[in-house]
């Protein structure tokens, strides 16, 4: 046990079920009085820890907790995940470790001990340097706010104290790359140039549609956007591709959360070309929910999201070769004019994340009126 300001600690291994249990209690303790948290589902979580996960065919992890003795018993303050990528190693060609699911009181003492424990499970990996925050692979949650505390993420967004990337800095830690997440209300009309790219898109043969929800059309649209998503971001920093399995699990757990009409599909000679994934923020439902959907919880969720006033738009895609025929900004005008068709309660949009450095992707958001309103951060540090 180590004594620190605000208790006396033990860093351990994950090793039991009652150690999983204390690991996902974690956030509850952390965010107990922040307004802005959203609860995670807690199955979601504990599911990136099962046998069945299909990340460890590929690499392999080691969570570890911060302990206290409490009234009851033992009470975790803290976690984090040490976890190595051989897929992300062979891409980059360096033995770069992961950290992730990282949480913390705010306590810097303990902080430094679990990045430690982390740190030091990486080493004896052979790994030479760390980067994180990564929960696994940047397809999962990643990045650290570290600017723009003042209102809760949307969904599938990440959401942090202010004092994790400070903390990370005293340690040492150094930016390794920025994020930003674009604000953008909808009670103006885009740019004419946006309609303009529209009509050549469909005059050069291009043609739309919304992705398909249901049955074999969904399954068949969920096949050409795995082979489209693996073919557009082959390139994306720190990523290597999902599996197709990986992929359509993903995609059968939003398959009931899609809105088409902010989801539009580009084809040309029937083959998907490009699509703009807008999604409703059913983060405002899942606040309430608690990180548990038992039936009380499922009740909750269906009452509050009739709530939903807001939206994201996770990814607009085009293949390189169609960007001439305007499809990115044809996509935009669908995407964004469906948010905002008669009965539709969208007021604005948050296109997230965009990393600085992808500057096509930032001069088109900011010429269709988008304003850099969050930014994030991921950490690097040389073991």
């Amino acid at each position: 046990m180590v004594a620190t300001q605000a208790s006396t600690y033990q860093i351990r291994a994950v090793t039991t079920p009652a150690d999983q249990d204390l690991f996902l209690d974690v956030p509850t303790r952390v965010y107990a009085n922040d307004p802005n948290w959203v609860p995670p589902l807690r199955s979601s979580t504990a599911k990136q820890f099962s046998p069945s996960n299909p990340f460890l065919q590929y690499g392999k992890l080691q969570p570890f907790i911060a302990v206290t003795q409490g009234a009851k018993g033992p009470e975790a303050v803290g976690r984090v995940v040490a976890a190595v990528n051989q897929r992300l190693i062979e891409r980059e060609g360096q033995q770069i470790g992961l950290f992730g699911f990282f949480e913390c009181i705010a306590d810097f003492a303990i902080a430094q001990a679990l990045l430690d424990a982390a740190s030091d499970w990486l080493r004896q990996q052979g790994m030479t340097a760390v980067r994180g925050p990564i929960d696994l692979s940047t397809h999962n949650s990643c990045l650290w706010l570290v600017d723009g505390f003042d209102s809760p993420p949307m969904v599938m967004m990440p959401y942090n104290p202010a004092y994790y990337p400070e903390f990370a800095e005293r340690l040492g830690w150094q930016k390794a790359k920025d994020a930003y997440a674009y604000n953008f209300p909808l009670d103006k009309p885009l740019p004419t140039e946006f309609e303009k790219a529209h009509r050549i898109a469909c005059k050069s043969g291009v043609t739309f549609r919304p992705l398909r929800t249901k049955g074999e059309g969904f399954e068949q649209d969920c096949l050409s956007l795995y082979r489209l998503f693996t073919t557009a971001f082959a390139g994306n920093w720190s990523s290597t591709p999902r599996t197709q399995e990986e992929f359509l699990e993903e995609a059968k757990e939003l398959q009931s959360l899609v809105d088409p009409d902010v989801f539009p599909i580009a084809e040309y000679n029937g083959e998907m070309i490009g699509f703009f994934m807008g999604l409703p923020d059913y983060n405002i439902p899942l606040k309430q929910v608690g990180g548990k959907l038992n039936w009380l919880g499922i009740l909750k969720f269906l009452w509050y999201r009739r709530q939903i006033n807001q939206g994201r738009v996770i990814a607009i895609c085009s293949l390189p070769e169609y960007r001439r025929k305007m499809v990115p900004l044809a996509l935009i005008y669908l995407g964004m004019s469906g948010g905002i068709q008669k009965g539709k309660p969208y007021q604005r949009a948050e296109l997230s994340w965009v990393y600085e450095d992808n500057f096509p992707s930032c001069k088109l958001i900011e010429a269709s009126g988008g304003k850099i309103y969050k930014t994030y951060r991921i950490y690097e540090k040389a073991l």
